[in-house]
């Protein structure tokens, strides 16, 4: 394992893990800080939403919380991606999705708990227990990261970044977060995806060499 191959891991674990304090201290800091209380960026992003809602914008957000949460978003996508990379003969890949949804599924909702936070007035859709953080927004950052780590490229993290910006424009469009929910929930999705990548790593670069042929599937672009 080269030198270039070591410094990308120990910046997956220092990025990974400051991403999830941040996530885990901005729960901390709205729950025991404001009393749960809505930021005023929260409460001013909500009313603005609120008061434009449209027919095509909710039936697009509609649409983002069927696949990016529930049995479709937790169950059937991971699993849909999961096959996908088991078809294409990355079987160490596929481990590494599975374990990064399962470890950011399991983050948020001990989260959810922990925090306790309660959901908009506004909401206009059903959902579970505890606003902070987004677990439709984690899962997101989730997959966007753990399909970078997997398939290294510009417009993987472009298109990553747009889903992930997409999902939360769509929850708070549904009244079903406040603002800085989703930003929790990108940064502990992110912060899971990058941590558990750490722990793949050497057998993801194998798998990569024997398949590609080529450079360390860590040396990701800069």
């Amino acid at each position: 394992m080269d030198a270039s191959h070591l410094a990308r891991i120990r910046t997956w674990l220092v990025v990974g893990a400051a991403l999830a304090v941040l996530g885990i201290a901005l729960g901390a800091w709205i729950s025991i800080g404001r009393g749960n209380d809505p930021f005023a960026v929260d409460a001013a992003w909500s009313a603005w939403l609120a008061a434009g809602r449209t027919e095509i914008l909710l039936s697009f957000s509609y649409a983002m919380n069927f696949l990016g949460g529930g049995w479709f978003g937790i169950l059937a996508l991971p699993l849909a991606v999961v096959a996908v990379l088991l078809v294409l003969r990355r079987p160490w890949a596929a481990a590494y999705f599975l374990v990064a949804s399962a470890v950011s599924a399991g983050l948020v909702q001990v989260c959810k708990h922990l925090f306790g936070r309660a959901r908009p007035e506004e909401i206009i859709v059903v959902s579970d227990f505890g606003s902070f953080p987004s677990g439709h927004v984690a899962n997101a950052a989730t997959i966007a990261v753990a399909l970078f780590v997997v398939f290294p490229g510009v417009w993987v993290a472009i298109a990553g970044a747009a889903w992930t910006m997409l999902m939360a424009f769509s929850r708070t469009y549904l009244g079903a977060h406040w603002l800085s929910d989703t930003l929790g929930g990108a940064l502990l999705g992110a912060g899971s995806a990058l941590l558990v990548a750490v722990l793949f790593a050497r057998l993801l670069d194998s798998e990569f060499r024997r398949r590609a042929g080529s450079r360390p599937v860590a040396e990701v672009a800069s």
